[in-house]
């Protein structure tokens, strides 16, 4: 008869609680070592996309302003002085050579310093339709030369993604369907038209493009 056997039934449940308690105490251990490790990389990783998009915002603060009307260049420059928040996005069309940072609202100061997400839209970087303003004498006077095809890239907090450019229309002010929640995850751009006309313009000229694949999310260190 084997050791174990031989000990009493009382001491025999004793020690296989006291094994079960040693293995669920280590499973414990193991589990808030996990969440802890995760959540200090996970810290890391909001601290480095925080730190992307304030790089992409400072960019930003010195744009090309070779289409720029002499208005907007002075209204952006009267915002420099000003507390710089942090963007939601910074919005990037490569072949326009545009980046700009994308900010809350559409007030005038907001669309003086960049670009802004129209409310009641999805957020950048999110499923649905994400509606995005921004000047036609300004940073958006580049979207004159886009065309179908051409990439969008969006870079949030949670990582970048890849947008195309699936369309290119004109519409009235009082369009507002442009901005309805879609099936697949869209941004939306909104700019007056013409882009060179003097005075208040009569249009609205739209930029919507899709997802093109799952976000490019940072990797670990």
């Amino acid at each position: 008869m084997g050791l174990v056997e031989s000990m009493p039934r009382s001491r025999r449940l004793m020690l296989t609680i006291e094994a079960g308690a040693w293995i669920v105490g280590i499973a414990c251990l193991l589990y808030v070592g996990t969440r802890y490790l995760d959540a200090t990389l996970g810290s890391r990783e909001a601290l480095q996309r925080f730190d992307e998009l304030k790089a992409g915002q400072e960019r930003a603060l010195a744009p090309d302003l070779t289409l720029w009307s002499p208005q907007r260049i002075a209204a952006w420059q009267s915002t420099l002085a000003q507390p710089q928040e942090v963007p939601l996005a910074v919005l990037r069309i490569p072949r326009i050579h545009l980046e700009v940072p994308v900010l809350r609202g559409t007030s005038d100061r907001t669309l003086d310093r960049g670009a802004g997400h129209i409310e009641d839209t999805a957020m950048p970087g999110s499923d649905g339709n994400a509606g995005i303003a921004g000047h036609r004498d300004g940073f958006f006077r580049g979207l004159k030369d886009v065309v179908v095809g051409d990439a969008i890239e969006l870079d949030t907090l949670q990582g970048k993604q890849v947008y195309r450019i699936e369309r290119t229309w004109i519409v009235k002010p009082d369009e507002m369907s442009v901005l309805d929640p879609t099936s697949e995850p869209s941004i939306t751009l909104v700019t007056c038209h013409p882009f060179y006309y003097v005075g208040s313009a009569p249009d609205r000229y739209i930029v919507r493009a899709v997802r093109t694949e799952a976000p490019v999310m940072f990797s670990r260190r």
